[in-house]
This record gives C-alpha cells, sequence and structure tokens, in this order.
C-alpha cells in the first residue's frame, strides 16, 4: 500500500487497518516461530506497513493540533 493511499484514509479508517495489521503481523510472527512460515520477507513487509500507518497517523495528528492552534 502506498503512503499516497494512506494518507487519503480517515482516522477511523486508518485506526481499523492499523489494528487489522498489526493482528496480521501477529499471526507471520507465529508461523514463523512454528516454521510454517517460508516466506519471512512477509514479516518485514508488515513492519514496514505498520510503521507508515503509524508516521502518517501522527502526521495528521499533528496537523490537527496545528489547526487547533491557529
Amino acid at each position: 500500500m502506498k503512503k499516497s493511499e494512506i494518507r487519503l484514509m480517515g482516522m477511523d479508517e486508518l485506526n481499523a487497518r492499523l489494528l487489522e495489521t498489526r493482528s496480521e503481523y501477529m499471526t507471520l510472527r507465529f508461523q514463523a516461530v512454528s516454521g510454517q512460515l517460508t516466506d519471512t520477507s512477509k514479516l518485514r513487509q508488515m513492519r514496514r506497513l505498520i510503521a507508515k500507518f503509524e508516521t502518517i497517523k501522527r502526521e495528521k495528528q499533528l496537523e490537527k493540533e496545528s489547526e487547533g492552534e491557529a
């Protein structure tokens, strides 16, 4: 998922997708530990996607705060 696509999401959708991605990451971690996961690059992709969600979520929070001060 591209950053531009994530930026178009609302905060509710962003939070929902973040929770969904985190639970999927946790499932992948369990599969990796048990030896069921063959493509371990998915772990890195999920971590990076979570980071993108968190970064854009923080950007939106800061933008909202700066609008409140003006």
